[in-house]
């Protein structure tokens, strides 16, 4: 009898832990689920976006670099070497020009006719000095008005002009070309700027300096 009662005890006691416990555990375990998956928090990429997640981030480069003083075998040799340093670099080759002198002009006319208009006006205004240009095709059929050593005689003689009532002219530098060459070097990967650099020691009186705007 008393082992009876002993084995009814057992089993309430059992089934009281179970109420007791079991849902309690369940309910922890699905917060922690709740907790782990949060169904608000997920967002499904485009194609697009998910392309561009993976997309490689392209490299930085330097804008634009000049690198002058060659002469035309030199200017050859030199965009080789910096292309295999930085392939997708673009480059410029261009002829450099030395200023010799400064000038007091009149922009060319349309035609000569235009140009002779244009004396008489000065003359009108007591100018006798000028030249109608006609060899340079840059400027041909400009008026020149002087030409001098330094900007700075150009721009006094400019002045003077204005008081007499000369309103078009301006002050330029007066070029001459050389037998020189120049590279613009754009778009250079921003890690191969240092080693395009130091190449400047393989070309014994070039220089670098960044682009004119």
């Amino acid at each position: 009898m008393r082992l009876l009662v002993l084995i009814l005890l057992l089993v309430n006691v059992a089934f009281y832990a179970w109420v007791e416990y079991v849902p309690e555990s369940s309910s922890a375990e699905g917060q922690l689920m709740a907790q782990q998956i949060n169904p608000e928090s997920i967002r499904l990429l485009s194609a697009s976006r998910l392309a561009a997640a993976r997309k490689p981030e392209a490299p930085k480069t330097v804008s634009c670099i000049e690198w002058s003083g060659f002469g035309r075998d030199d200017a050859a040799r030199a965009q080789e070497a910096v292309l295999a340093l930085s392939p997708g670099m673009q480059i410029t080759e261009r002829k450099l020009e030395e200023t010799t002198g400064w000038w007091v002009f009149m922009p060319p006319q349309a035609s000569r006719q235009g140009a002779v208009q244009k004396v008489e006006e000065l003359k009108r205004l007591g100018i006798d000095e000028y030249f109608i240009v006609q060899e340079d095709a840059k400027f041909r059929f400009a008026i020149s008005l002087g030409i001098f050593r330094s900007e700075e005689a150009a721009q006094k003689k400019l002045e003077q002009l204005q008081g007499r009532g000369v309103r078009t002219a301006r002050v330029g530098p007066r070029t001459t070309p050389v037998n020189r060459l120049s590279l613009q070097l754009r778009d250079v990967q921003e890690g191969a700027q240092p080693k395009v650099v130091e190449l400047v020691k393989e070309f014994p009186g070039t220089t670098f300096r960044d682009c004119a705007a």
